[in-house]
């Protein structure tokens, strides 16, 4: 077999030409070589090689029958949250000499669905999936077509496929809580678009902690969703807030995450400076490292970042025999400067 002379790379249809088979073989070669008849799969293994189909990396890995390479997708990897648990997941697969592959999905279902597919393509050994607004159906298919999926920050949900997360139902309601307990009979919830399970979770837990405190939820809670959940979305937000109420700021915030809070305190500051921002409560959730770096620290609800991302990554070497399938870690509130100056 001879490698064509065009320059155009390779397609799983070239392939599947010069190995004489249809393009679900050539797929289930790299992606499930075990249920390929043996003769069938060095024919499409030799094209491979000869049509330089893959990048050597994975060709090595065909050859030898072993992959050293997880996909991990998340949604979006400026936020320093889904950095630090990129960070845990990799601190475990360097222990076994596996590499990550990461990508974002920008809670984009088509951008989702093109990273799932080339990590398939890939050959990965696995992934490391946290679902956007799309939901589940990706992973459901992914599972049942046989890949090993972890789920990340999100609970079990998918029969079979093991999962990581944080209970933020909890976490929402520590952060209402402490407001509650400060004496704020209003509060103010800067949130992400209900599509987003965290978004959902975060606002119930908010709601349990005002119905436990004997308050009526749609009487003391007021949600605004934000234009993005980071920093110029909180900004936004705040700024509305504040011309609403003719240059006044809520008494209580609380933010979907500790993005929406920093863009809030900025917004707060060019507002009116030091007496506006220190007029107001505020709440974040990560606590990011940066939010105890802030010039009013910032009380936020911690997450275990990395360590979610290193034993989410631990369950998918395990596969079929970890001793652990579904982990929901509890979250801590930190409390600092920003909700404790005020009220």
């Amino acid at each position: 077999m001879a490698a064509p002379t065009s320059r155009r790379r390779a397609s799983v249809m070239d392939v599947a030409r010069e190995a004489g088979v249809s393009v679900g073989t050539v797929s289930n070669v790299l992606n499930r070589p075990d249920v390929v008849k043996p003769e069938t799969r060095t024919r499409v293994e030799e094209a491979i090689a000869a049509l330089s189909f893959v990048p050597n990396g994975v060709a090595r890995q065909l050859r030898s029958r072993t992959v050293t390479t997880v996909g991990a997708l998340v949604l979006d990897i400026r936020n320093p949250y889904f950095t630090e648990v990129a960070r845990g997941i990799e601190d475990r697969l360097s222990l076994d000499d596996h590499m990550l592959m990461l990508a974002s999905s920008d809670d984009d279902p088509e951008r989702e669905r093109r990273y799932l597919r080339l990590f398939e393509e890939h050959g990965v050994l696995g992934m490391l999936v946290v679902p956007g607004s799309a939901g589940t159906r990706a992973v459901e298919e992914l599972h049942a077509r046989g890949v090993r999926v972890v789920l990340l920050d999100h609970p079990s949900s998918v029969p079979g496929v093991p999962s990581v997360a944080v209970d933020d139902r909890a976490g929402g309601a520590l952060a209402a809580g402490h407001l509650l307990g400060r004496g704020h009979g209003r509060l103010v919830l800067l949130n992400g678009p209900h599509s987003i399970r965290q978004c959902v979770d975060r606002q119930r837990g908010v709601r349990d902690a005002v119905e436990r405190a004997g308050l009526d939820p749609d009487e003391v809670v007021r949600e605004v969703t934000v234009s993005g959940m980071d920093a110029r979305g909180g900004d936004e937000a705040m700024r509305r807030l504040v011309a609403e109420r003719d240059g006044v700021a809520p008494e209580a915030v609380l933010c979907v995450n500790d993005l929406v809070a920093i863009g809030a305190q900025r917004a707060l500051r060019a507002l009116g400076g030091t007496a506006l921002l220190r007029s107001t409560a505020l709440v974040g959730y990560d606590d990011l490292d940066i939010s105890s770096e802030l010039a009013s620290p910032l009380t936020s609800v911690r997450q275990p970042a990395l360590e979610m991302g290193y034993r989410a990554a631990a369950i998918l070497l395990e596969g079929d025999g970890a001793t652990e399938r579904d982990v929901v870690f509890q979250p801590e509130l930190v409390v600092r400067d920003s909700s404790t100056h005020a009220g």
